[in-house]
């Protein structure tokens, strides 16, 4: 029995000893790291999405807990390095090496700041890696949509590039996608609502690339423009890296700032350690902004268009004679053409035309699948039988690309003289983003939408007051063309002023007219629409007052720095017979630089009283 205990006790010392030779690395490495140095890095500030708070200490943008290892991760950057160290190192090497493929970003690189290369050991990791089999990343750009709150001011991805990829196969590429996950049962109304006040979480996805350009190009006719990124494969491998610890990360989603392009910006700058790109949004990140941001670092290469369905139904109608296009209207509806009638190049592209017509139609109308899919079988076979080639000339890409428009944010200087008040000094400041009279370079021609627009003048008798302050402003008025026809909207909201016998008065309102446009969106255009507006202020006694009338307006893009406008507004009260709001403006655009425009303005008002004004601004944009 001694025999035995003896032998018991001299194992188990030897078990400890071998315990500890092996545990002894483990610990030994929990001491390489300068802990309160580390934890005020640059770096791993990032890792954690940190950003410094007004007064002192720090926050993370990302609100799910289940990303942090410490209680206090979201606010405490040197607790969650302490707790990521314990868990990267733990002498239990189940614990260790489950962290480490957890967060294989943060091991990389505490690892390199230990003078040591990481080595990871993670199937899933592995696996996941091998299907997207990544060489390089290109940002994608698909313009503004107008219908959809969350996409007015345009949206941002990232393509994820194999190494065998051509541009006949970057529809198989995987993207990356940050967008918010809103209820089922929200209307239009109350998602723009909570995704100003970031009631809705957003989360980074991984998909097939063609599912969003589908959704983009085809579905919601939107050009896409695609940025090739100017990063090494290491340097993807960061980013991808990051992605993956992503995966248990939810954030509040805010339409102006904390949205798909500030977090993109995000995962993009752990590719280099010195990339600083969140620093420049610090109110609101508009996509064309953070585009801009990447070009002012050289992350960005000339980019590649890919035109919108009906960008290439357009081009299509506008290389047509009359003849083939009244038979490819009538071959859309099911009269095929009489092949006797038309020579082979006119039978090619009446079917093509009517294809992709048809096509068109029923994506953007949302038509049955039968029998509309039939007819499509029906137009291609038909146009198999054709031995003509192509008679369409691809899309030539004459658009600004949206990185070359003007600031989105803009501040005016300016004077105002005026008939029956005093003249006066202005400024102006609008937080985002575009209005019709603004140079058109780089944005969706015949789309407006200003956000939170403000005006303050100071006059001659020392009397400084709020002369506007628009919430938002939103109109489109895409032109009426023979292969489609959209509707033309606008909304307006917010405070301003209006001529009365004593002086300038007050009203809150709210202003909406649908009506439709015609000519063209880069020439001379048109618009008429038939608006609504309720109002309530010291402007009419704070009554509340119902108007209802015409909008109307013309614009002119003269020359590539001028742009002219008329705008008119004629709205009678419907509960009071002596008061109607009349409006005219004549505007001329002078764009001096990118980011610096000259507007003049005259305009006649007309509510309880008359006014007649001039205005001349400076417009600075940033």
């Amino acid at each position: 029995m001694r025999l035995l205990n003896a032998f018991a006790s001299l194992s188990s010392s030897i078990s400890l000893i071998i315990l500890c030779l092996f545990s002894a690395p483990t610990f030994a490495e929990k001491s390489d790291f300068d802990i309160p140095n580390l934890a005020k890095h640059t770096y791993w500030l990032k890792l954690g999405h940190y950003l410094p708070q007004t007064f002192s200490g720090y926050e993370s943008t990302i609100d799910s807990q289940t990303f942090f290892l410490s209680p206090h991760g979201k606010t405490q950057p040197k607790q969650e390095l302490t707790a990521t160290i314990d868990a990267l190192y733990h002498a239990d090497t189940a614990v260790a090496q489950a962290t480490r493929c957890r967060y294989p970003a943060r091991y990389t690189w505490l690892e390199s700041q230990a003078g040591r290369t990481a080595k990871l050991d993670c199937p899933e990791l592995e696996r996941w890696k091998k299907v997207l089999d990544p060489k390089a990343m290109t940002l994608v750009f698909p313009t503004a949509f107008m219908n959809n709150p969350s996409s007015m001011f345009g949206h941002t991805l990232l393509r994820i590039d194999a190494r065998d990829q051509t541009r006949n196969k970057e529809l198989v590429a995987f993207a990356v996608n940050f967008a918010a996950e809103p209820s089922e049962n929200d209307n239009a109304a109350l998602y723009a609502a909570k995704g100003l006040f970031g009631a809705y979480p957003g989360q980074f996805t991984v998909m097939p690339y063609y599912r969003k350009v589908r959704e983009y190009n085809d579905i919601e006719s939107r050009d896409i423009w695609e940025y090739a990124l100017n990063l090494s494969e290491q340097e993807v491998n960061r980013v991808l890296l990051h992605l993956w610890e992503m995966q248990r990360a939810t954030f509040d989603y805010y339409f102006l700032d904390e949205n798909c392009s500030y977090q993109l910006l995000a995962l993009l700058q752990l590719a280099r350690e010195e990339l600083r790109l969140v620093s420049d949004f610090p109110f609101q990140a508009i996509p064309s902004d953070t585009v801009k941001t990447l070009a002012n670092n050289d992350l960005i290469e000339r980019p590649n268009f890919r035109a919108s369905f009906g960008t290439r139904l357009l081009n299509m109608s506008q290389q047509t004679s009359p003849i083939v296009f009244e038979a490819a209207q009538k071959a859309k509806n099911g009269d095929f053409p009489d092949h006797k009638q038309y020579s082979a190049e006119q039978l090619a592209a009446i079917y093509e035309f009517a294809y992709e017509w048809l096509n068109f139609d029923f994506y953007d109308q949302g038509l049955p699948r039968d029998p509309y899919a039939q007819r499509l079988t029906q137009l291609l076979v038909l146009r198999s039988q054709v031995s003509a080639v192509s008679p369409f000339e691809p899309v030539a890409n004459t658009s600004v690309a949206p990185d070359k428009g003007h600031g989105s944010a803009r501040v005016g200087i300016g004077a105002r003289a005026s008939r029956y008040r005093p003249d006066a000094l202005t400024l102006e400041w609008r937080a985002a983003y575009h209005d019709l009279l603004d140079p058109q370079d780089g944005f969706v021609p015949g789309a407006q939408i200003s956000f939170v627009d403000v005006a303050v003048s100071h006059d001659e008798d020392g009397d400084t007051q709020l002369d506007k302050l628009y919430l938002i402003d939103a109109m489109t008025i895409a032109p009426k063309k023979p292969v489609f026809s959209s509707l033309s909207w606008n909304i307006r909201a917010g405070f301003d002023r209006l001529p009365t016998a004593r002086e300038p008065s007050s009203r809150w309102f709210a202003q909406g007219g649908i009506g439709q446009s015609w000519g063209e969106a880069d020439g001379l255009h048109t618009y008429a629409l038939w608006s609504t507006a309720l109002s309530h202020g010291d402007a009419s006694d704070d009554q509340l007052n119902l108007s209802t009338g015409i909008e109307s307006g013309l614009l002119w893009q003269l020359a590539d720095d001028h742009r002219l406008g008329l705008q008119a507004q004629y709205l009678p009260l419907l509960n009071r017979d002596s008061l109607s709001h009349s409006q005219v403006d004549m505007t001329w655009n002078w764009r001096v630089t990118s980011d610096w425009s000259i507007r003049s303005k005259a305009r006649y008002q007309h509510w309880d009283s008359e006014e007649i004004s001039g205005h001349l601004t400076s417009y600075f944009y940033f």
